[in-house]
């Protein structure tokens, strides 16, 4: 039960949230690079000497960590429920394990996008 509200709480948040990203990031590309360096200033890179600027871009990596999750979360939830539609995996002890496997695959695919964007330099 819990992958299911997952599933339809992290489609919700995709189509939201991101949408909502996506769509400041269109805007600030559209409107000129002034317009970009700031949404890059605050999405990406801000300077740690800026208090403010400093906190919007913690928030916006946590932000990112979040719809990161929701993005692999709801991909493993519906691969699962693509292989309940050929009739495998109704078994009680399959069926939670493939629940459990649904978490614990988003969380670690999460961990390790996440370490290569804050950790591998190029």
């Amino acid at each position: 039960m819990l992958v299911s509200i997952l599933h339809r709480a992290t489609g919700t948040a995709l189509a939201i949230g991101a949408g909502i990203l996506f769509t400041w990031w269109l805007a600030a590309a559209a409107a000129g690079p002034a317009a970009y360096a700031k949404f890059y200033y605050y999405a990406v890179q801000a300077d740690p000497g800026d208090g403010l600027g400093f906190l919007i871009n913690v928030l916006a990596k946590l932000v990112g960590i979040g719809l990161t999750w929701s993005f692999f979360q709801h991909l493993c939830s519906g691969l699962r429920h693509f292989v309940l539609d050929t009739g495998a995996g109704y078994e009680l002890k399959v069926n939670r394990a493939g629940a459990l496997a649904t978490m614990a695959i988003s969380i670690t695919l999460t961990i390790i996008v996440w370490a290569c964007i804050l950790f591998v330099r190029h």
